[in-house]
């Protein structure tokens, strides 16, 4: 295996020209994923760009790329790897690029719950676990097991219907703001949804609000998303009459209420560049994305909706030495930091995105 030392002694020009020189001799034996929110000196090298499912979903059909290197975080690389077919082999450049909120409901945690939420309940009969798809394949796994689902930014309101129609209750995770827009959305008062905080004995909820709630939200969230606040709102508006405010559903359930649309990552891009020139917005999610936009649509007045840096640190891990090296060390024949979910998991894990697909 090259060593990755060497790499962050090169300059930005030379490390331009090895990565597209390695590109070339690997060809379509190899594609390069970029999520959203890349940086842009690794998303400019990208096959293929978009949010975490649909890249895997678009990779797992290139049957001649061998090598689907993801440049996003670990979860994302698992679900690429878990849709693959069994010839590729799915790389994370940096093994560091994980995600807090993934990280926030882990799988023994989430067993402690469901077991204590069965001392209480029938919960097989009652209750439906969803996980975000920004969670841990194992996560993904124990809802497959469970007659449960996976669902996206867009399609939460939709999964959670569903899940309605089987079960009266619904247990979200790891995302508490995404499963709480979309359950108001449906129409489920926020007295009907409670929060289930891990390191307490039944979520620090009594048993009486456990059997009264329809949606148990896990104490997660995505620190990004989190530093949206309603004065930034407010504070765009006063400066900017008129101006459009747009945010991603992982902002708390104020910031999305007072935004003029909610909506993934696709929905942000969509909707921005649908509008006409000198449409003035202000946009709420990952500041590599927003900066992208205002590069790409300079007619338009695009402002950042938070006053200070919001950005995704462990995907910004994954830098231009990385990339650059994972794809001299492919040309040289060897496969660094490959991501392998085990067989049980992703067959499981499988089952609940395969739902999922199928509902929405």
């Amino acid at each position: 295996m090259i060593p990755l030392e060497p790499y962050y002694e090169l300059s930005d020009a030379d490390l331009d020209s090895r990565i597209h020189a390695a590109k070339a001799t690997l060809g379509s034996a190899c594609v390069i994923l970029g999520h959203h929110y890349q940086r842009e000196e690794v998303y400019k090298f990208a096959d293929l760009t978009g949010d975490s499912l649909k890249l895997s979903r678009l990779a797992s059909q290139r049957a001649d790329a061998r090598h689907i290197v993801f440049c996003g975080v670990h979860f994302m690389a698992e679900v690429a790897d878990i849709l693959s077919a069994p010839h590729q082999t799915v790389i994370l450049p940096d093994m560091a690029a994980g995600c807090s909120m993934a990280d926030m409901a882990d799988l023994p945690r989430v067993q402690t719950a469901w077991q204590e939420l069965g001392a209480l309940m029938d919960v097989e009969q009652v209750m439906t676990p969803i996980t975000y798809v920004n969670s841990m394949a194992d996560l993904k796994a124990f809802c497959g097991a469970h007659n449960g689902v996976v669902c996206t930014s867009s399609n939460a309101s939709k999964i959670l219907q569903w899940a309605f129609a089987q079960r009266e209750k619904v247990l979200f995770f790891p995302d508490q703001h995404l499963g709480r827009i979309s359950a108001f959305n449906l129409g489920v008062p926020l007295e009907q949804m409670v929060v289930w905080d891990p390191t307490r004995k039944n979520g620090g909820i009594s048993p009486e609000a456990l059997r009264q709630a329809k949606v148990i939200l896990w104490d997660g969230y995505c620190s990004v998303h989190q530093m949206f606040q309603p004065v930034h709102v407010e504070q765009f508006r006063a400066r900017h009459p008129g101006i459009r405010v747009i945010v991603h559903p992982e902002c708390c359930f104020e910031v999305c209420r007072m935004a003029d649309l909610s909506g993934s990552t696709e929905l942000i891009q969509k909707s921005v560049r649908e509008s006409p020139p000198g449409s003035v917005w202000a946009v709420g999610t990952e500041l590599n994305l927003v900066n992208r936009l205002k590069h790409e649509m300079p007619d338009k007045q695009i402002h950042f909706l938070c006053p200070t840096i919001c950005m995704c640190s462990t995907m910004f891990r994954i830098d231009a030495q990385h990339l650059c090296w994972t794809l001299e060390n492919l040309v040289a024949g060897t496969a660094v930091n490959v991501i392998s979910v085990p067989s049980e998991v992703a067959q499981l894990a499988k089952v609940a995105l395969d739902r999922m697909l199928s509902i929405a």
